[in-house]
């Protein structure tokens, strides 16, 4: 099949899946995009990673935990990327401002994710002047940090029952990816010390080799998608195979700390129960308690984290298996996506749910994405629900089913208008 021929089948093949908004078919009305920040620097200091390695890690240039360049660029290639698809969809015009007013752009207050709310803001709607909403003081926004207080002991408990009796076995199940991080690293073993879980003030940690793994696996993801190459892509030990090897480690302890169903609740219940608002408020079209933005909007983007991504999909027992990645990944610019779509002929709403992320290819080149050359996607289905979408009632008692109120709050007013 040539490129030309190639490129018209994946576009009709992405089509299909996101029905175009014609007579008969499905009309696009409204979209919830939760992303996770762009490529960032470790979080870790630089001295405190050379403890486990040979050689020293790179150095990055920007702050620790700051989005880079490279990374503010992949957000942008997302950006055009949603606005061809929306264009597409008939929900947001192809070119201009007139849609800007309907686009709300809200993100953590962290420099990754304000600046990743910018790179989308500049992308979706160049030269529109798209406003970046973020909490200004230095709390920790509730939206993306969670509210209230979780038992410890329910912590404790949830995570001693995912680890089941022998919680050493886990290691033996993984040994092959840590083997492969150690051969990376070539420095201080990776895995001393037994898994175990622990209280940590009124929160609970992994403690153990996942934890520790965890951290490097995910510097060297963050190495080969920022486009490192030489001594800085791991010592020049790093390959794309052996990566995704690594990352095997980073998805066992994310998915044990992450989608944990009662920690995902305590962290996650106030950002899903905002979410299940504002499609509320789209699908009434009137003002809604607790939803974000106004009646009218077209497109809400939340800036948030990883964390986000797994707290959600272990909230709504949501799964997915990108090529290239590790089940249920969330890696730097994945999306978990809403979508509100309204039969024409019935009046009724339906919700679909997508994840979507770039290939690891894909962010290490700074690949242009469109409808023919899109990035991984795969559908997923709400409990009850088949993956290719759910009646609007169902939708949204199967999201509230997920909520916890004891963990929600309303945001502020001068955050929902």
């Amino acid at each position: 099949m040539n490129a030309k021929r190639l490129a018209l089948f994946l576009a009709a093949s992405l089509l299909a899946v996101w029905p175009a908004g014609s007579a008969g078919r499905p009309q696009l009305k409204y979209v919830v995009i939760v992303s996770r920040h762009g490529v960032r620097s470790p979080t870790w200091e630089t001295a405190r990673l050379n403890e486990y390695s040979a050689e020293p890690w790179p150095e990055w240039n920007v702050p620790p935990g700051n989005l880079t360049p490279h990374g503010h660029r992949l957000i942008d290639l997302m950006g055009s990327y949603y606005r061809e698809w929306l264009a597409a969809e008939h929900l947001l015009g192809a070119a201009g401002c007139e849609d800007a007013k309907r686009i709300y752009i809200r993100a953590d207050k962290d420099q990754r994710t304000v600046e990743t709310g910018h790179a989308f803001a500049e992308s979706l709607a160049p030269g529109c002047a798209v406003e970046v909403n973020s909490q200004a003081d230095r709390r920790q926004d509730p939206l993306f940090s969670g509210v209230g207080t979780p038992d410890p002991e329910h912590m404790l408990a949830a995570l001693r029952e995912r680890l089941g009796p022998n919680p050493q076995n886990l290691i033996a199940e993984h040994r092959a990816a840590f083997d492969t991080l150690q051969a990376i690293l070539r420095g201080k073993p990776v895995e001393p010390s037994p898994v175990g879980v622990a209280l940590k003030g009124k929160s609970v940690e992994l403690t153990g080799p996942f934890a520790t793994g965890s951290t490097f696996s995910e510097c060297l993801l963050l190495e080969y998608t920022n486009g490192m190459a030489g001594a800085a892509l791991g010592w020049g030990r790093l390959t794309r195979e052996n990566l995704e090897r690594a990352l095997e480690v980073h998805a066992v302890y994310a998915d044990l700390m992450r989608r944990t169903p009662y920690l995902a609740r305590a962290r996650g219940s106030n950002l899903l129960s905002h979410v299940l608002r504002s499609l509320e408020q789209a699908e009434t079209g009137k003002t809604v308690p607790g939803a974000i933005g106004r009646p009218g909007d077209a497109l809400l983007l939340l800036a948030g984290h990883d964390t986000n991504l797994s707290n959600l999909s272990g909230m709504l027992g949501l799964s997915w298996k990108l090529a290239g990645y590790q089940p249920d990944d969330t890696p730097p610019g994945g999306a978990l996506i809403f979508s509100l779509w309204r039969d024409p002929a019935t009046g009724k709403y339906s919700v679909k749910l997508r994840y979507v992320a770039q290939t690891l290819d894909q962010m290490r080149h700074a690949e242009q994405l469109s409808l023919a050359d899109p990035p991984e996607s795969q559908d997923v289905a709400l409990p009850g629900c088949p993956a290719a979408g759910c009646p609007w009632e169902a939708a949204r008692l199967a999201i509230e089913k997920a909520i916890d109120p004891q963990f929600t709050d309303s945001l502020p007013a001068s955050a929902a208008r």
